[in-house]
């Protein structure tokens, strides 16, 4: 079993190391950024921004799990970021159709004409008002403007007073509500009376509707769930909170006592959209993926940005110049080629020990810094900057000179000339003339029916290209063409929007297969990364010196362990689709197949480990080591192999720059997920391949935990799960088994003390891995419930028992005389 289970973690280590050869560090030059393409020119004497469009996407989905509070300070956030404010567009997906969502960001529109300008006057950094007032260092360091004190105190006043009205909008809903309710049924009572109608009243059918401030039904989710009023069957709704901006900056008024001075900022708002899908019973919306691609659709009408920015709803921008270091990759003379920029995730509110491992440091410190020397970094779902002709589907332009490539390459478009030529016909103008019509009849197929979406994919390729300023550059545009003010909204192209987010417009389409967020797994954006990967894209890891974006993690060990659970559960999925990295085209490379290959794979490593970890127990309890003696041989082995490893270790701490801590904290959670998540997810994924039983997960929740007092209560609260069974399992078995070990060694006639140190070495190895794990059952004072130990010692007597029957001891045995006491 040893040597088995040692051959498959080298199967592993290799899969894990191979994509490790080639780690890369990059930097940007924002001056350089500035300089191309805000700057007076002679194709731009203006000096208006040329940089492309950027449309944000936020993500939600229920109030309760995801406060929100929390996605309007996300909101808030984006809104200031530093990026030009007409180039700039933020799109709200609320899956669950709530008014209080909705309440919410008008809400966030409102608070951020002051918070905008505030953060722009005096370079507030973070931009999240909750983070930034709740800062432990002083707020007035570097601060040198004499009106700040007073700019801020008003601000935090306004603040306050906007947490307030937040908070209590549920009940000013269900106030409203009940008042509005009780008034209809006044009214039905009043004619029924009236008419004298034989009707009984108890037929009488009056909606619990939920109301709107304005004194109409809200056409989404009602609180008391109703037909085409309840989560899975509501109609679209889109809401333009703010307004799209005048494409020249607009400064403020002076102020007087008792408000700022932005006569020197412009008070200009990036245009905010509120968007609801339709649902209906019958139709399968996909989930995130789903609500995703709606927003793709919409917001290709309304602002068309060539570049898209998806965020969690808990994922706030930390870094107001992290969209301008993400467009610096985009804009490069190779990025023409590259399909996203991925930023990492950073977390807050993890306990400082960080027992589960919730920085996951080593996977974004380590693991994405090395793909990035091959094709590029998986996509992790969120702070991802996308290409959006890449989410389309189409391939990168530089494999359209490729003769074997395939025809799909759409839109195609020729560097600009620079200098006037006369007017003669080109034969390759001719054939990608002739291309382009046949490629725009397949787009309907692909896209859909809307002609506006139709048209925008090509406006989109054009504008998301470089600047044709440089020979090198094959595909770029023309400077200057971006700086025209964008065409404001009209009530038709609106409603052109809520038709393309309708439930039965992805019907007959490519959208879900080879069209936006990839369909049919619970990972949704590792696919989605891959499909791009196998078409010849490659993508770019941004590592910013003040992190990008920051976001919230279960500290939670149940919560931890069901995320665990999810992403492998995904990748299980992955390894049985035809999106395994086996299957992929030649256009993937090598050493970025073997990573995704580790993708599907790696959850299968629970199996053997699951094994490796009950070894030690088996070798005390029959008293047969992995080896016949440890002699020198053997440990000489086992040193050299551990020497290698922890130089491995130190070599990628060094140039990775992680602490040897959350090095070994990453150790631990890979055992307890392994021996625990994991394993669900190789069995749930079989039953999905061999049953065809699906898989649902609940969200995870990003609300904070009951105790006000104490910012890590989440961390000390139990809640029981069936995956803490197999840890708890290994946990008493090899305690037992160092019990008997040692009372037959002590009581043996000969001792064997080789065979007792080396399993017992090899338990506290493995329960060392597992103390985080031991550490979260006991609560915040050491209250376990009873239920713990009985589930763990049922199994863990069963299994000794098991050992006992299978090997029964002989009477002349070293036990038997060991409780043979003078």
């Amino acid at each position: 079993m040893s040597v088995v289970c040692e051959i498959w973690f080298a199967f592993s280590w290799l899969l894990d190391q191979l994509p490790k050869l080639c780690p890369v560090n990059r930097d940007v030059d924002l001056n350089a950024l500035q300089e191309k393409f805000e700057n007076p020119s002679p194709n731009n004497p203006s000096g208006r921004s040329d940089l492309p469009g950027i449309d944000v996407f936020v993500s939600t989905a229920d109030p309760e799990k995801e406060p929100p509070l929390v996605t309007a300070n996300t909101i808030l956030s984006i809104l200031a970021a530093e990026y030009p404010v007409e180039k700039l567009a933020c799109y709200v997906s609320d899956d669950g159709g709530a008014l209080l969502t909705f309440e919410a960001m008008a809400e966030a529109a409102s608070f951020a004409r002051i918070w905008v300008p505030f953060c722009r006057k005096h370079e507030i950094q973070p931009r999240n008002p909750e983070s930034y007032f709740n800062l432990k260092r002083d707020p007035y360091k570097n601060k040198v403007r004499r009106d700040f004190v007073r700019d801020r105190r008003r601000v935090k006043r306004e603040y306050d007073e906007f947490k307030v009205r937040i908070n209590g909008l549920s009940d000013s809903i269900r106030r409203r509500s009940d008042a509005f309710n009780t008034r209809e049924e006044v009214k039905i009572l009043k004619r029924w009376r009236e008419d004298n109608s034989d009707e009984p009243m108890e037929t009488l059918k009056i909606p619990k509707a939920t109301w709107m401030a304005d004194s109409t039904h809200w056409p989404g989710t009602w609180t008391v769930p109703a037909p085409e009023h309840s989560r899975g069957d509501h109609a679209s709704i889109i809401q333009v909170m703010l307004d799209p901006p005048s494409a020249v900056p607009q400064n403020g008024t002076e102020g007087d006592g008792n408000s700022m001075d932005l006569s020197e900022v412009d008070i200009r708002l990036p245009m905010l959209v509120y968007v609801t899908r339709e649902k209906r019973p019958g139709y399968d919306h996909n989930k995130k993926a789903g609500a995703m691609n709606a927003l793709v659709r919409a917001s290709a009408i309304m602002s068309n940005g060539p570049f898209i920015l998806n965020l969690d709803c808990d994922h706030y921008v930390y870094n107001s110049l992290a969209l301008r270091e993400g467009i610096c990759f985009m804009m490069d003379r190779d990025g023409e080629c590259i399909c996203y920029v991925q930023f990492p995730q950073r977390f807050e509110g993890i306990d400082p020990s960080d027992r589960y491992a919730n920085h996951n440091t080593v996977f974004f410190d380590v693991n994405m810094r090395a793909l990035d020397g091959l094709q590029g970094p998986v996509y992790v779902g969120t702070g991802c900057l996308f290409r959006r002709t890449a989410l389309y589907g189409f391939e990168p332009p530089r494999l359209r000179d490729n003769p074997d490539c395939c025809s799909c390459c759409f839109p195609r478009t020729k560097k600009p000339a620079t200098v006037a030529s006369a007017p003669d016909v080109d034969p390759e103008d001719v054939q990608l003339r002739e291309d382009d019509e046949m490629n725009i009849a397949l787009i309907p197929k692909k896209f859909g029916n809307s002609t506006l979406l139709v048209e925008s994919v090509r406006v989109a390729a054009i504008q998301g290209q470089p600047l044709a300023d440089h020979p090198s550059i094959k595909y770029g545009r023309a400077p200057g063409a971006l700086t025209m003010p964008r065409e404001p909204l009209d009530a038709s192209t609106i409603a052109e929007a809520i038709n393309v987010i309708s439930c039965w417009y992805e019907d007959k389409t490519e959208w879900g297969q080879s069209v936006g967020w990839i369909y049919g797994s619970v990972t949704e954006d590792v696919v989605t990364g891959y499909r791009m990967h196998n078409r010849g894209w490659r993508s770019v890891y941004c590592v910013t010196k003040r992190d990008a974006f920051r976001g919230t993690a279960p500290i939670n060990l149940t919560d931890r362990l069901h995320q665990v659970l999810r992403w492998a559960t995904g990748s299980v999925e992955i390894f049985f689709s035809r999106n395994n990295a086996l299957l992929g085209s030649p256009r993937l490379k090598f050493l970025q197949r073997i990573a995704y290959l580790n993708v599907g794979i790696y959850p299968f490593t629970s199996i053997f480990l699951i094994v490796y970890c009950f070894l030690p127990a088996l070798s005390l309890f029959s008293d047969q080591f992995i080896v016949q003696t440890l002699n020198v041989t053997f440990l000489v082995y086992l040193l050299a192999i551990t020497l290698t490893l922890c130089a491995l270790a130190v070599l990628e701490i060094k140039w990775s720059g992680i602490e040897l801590e959350e090095w070994w904290r990453n150790e631990q959670f890979w055992l307890i997920g392994g021996t625990s998540a994991h394993l669900a997810a190789v069995l749930q994924g079989l039953l999905k391949v061999i049953a065809g039983i699906e898989i649902s997960f609940t969200l995870t929740s990003k609300s904070a935990g009951d105790d006000v007092d104490d910012d890590f209560a989440d961390l000390y609260i139990f809640k029981w799960t069936s995956l803490m069974i197999p840890p708890l399992t290994i946990i008493f078995v090899n305690l037992i088994a160092i019990a008997y070990g040692v009372l037959r060694t002590v009581y043996s006639d000969v001792p064997e003390w080789s065979h007792l140190l080396g399993g017992v070495f090899f338990s506290f190895w493995v329960l060392a891995h597992l103390y985080p794990f031991a550490k979260g059952l006991m609560g915040r004072r050491g209250k376990t419930p009873t239920i713990v130990y009985v589930w763990s010692g049922l199994i863990a007597i069963s299994i000794s028992l098991l050992w006992v029957a299978i090997n029964p001891p002989s009477q002349n045995s070293d036990i038997g005389g060991s409780f043979q006491f003078p």
